[in-house]
């Protein structure tokens, strides 16, 4: 058997606290890269509010994400079931219920520990640089994963 990582991602799972930041800009950039190729999808541990500064952010490098609608795994689940080859968990919250779901659901987990940006405080444009920092890190991590 393939180790985890050889193995070819027909469908990723991103979670995060609450499907505002971190999930949903993956979800964006996994699409905009593989979406032919991969399904992708993006929940939060428990739903949350959008957040403008993640449009802001990929829309400097023209991803759309504008239509994306915070949704819990409990939703998704409900919508269309948890057929995931890989959950990629980007905060502690949501990696605990990652590993949750592995035991109803088959699919590998990997953690990528990822800076929550609305933690951080000042200007508009330091704020933004915070969220840049995570786009470009989850974006690197993304294409190196998710590559053929």
């Amino acid at each position: 058997m393939e180790p985890p990582a050889s193995r070819k991602v027909q469908s990723v799972l991103f979670m995060c606290a609450q499907n505002a930041v971190r999930s949903p800009m993956a979800e964006a950039m996994a699409k905009h890269f593989f979406g032919k190729s991969i399904y992708v999808q993006s929940a939060g541990a428990r739903k949350g509010e959008p957040d403008g500064f993640v449009l802001a952010v990929l829309d400097e490098i023209g991803i759309d994400a504008h239509k994306h609608k915070p949704k819990s795994i409990e939703e998704l689940e409900e919508w269309e079931g948890l057929n995931f080859d890989l959950i990629v968990s980007l905060s502690p919250e949501a990696h605990h219920k990652a590993l949750d779901l592995t035991r109803t659901v088959a699919a590998d987990v990997e953690y990528w520990p990822t800076m929550d940006p609305t933690v951080m405080q000042g200007s508009r444009e330091q704020m933004l640089d915070a969220y840049r920092d995570v786009r470009d890190g989850l974006m690197k991590r993304i294409k190196d994963r998710l590559r053929s």
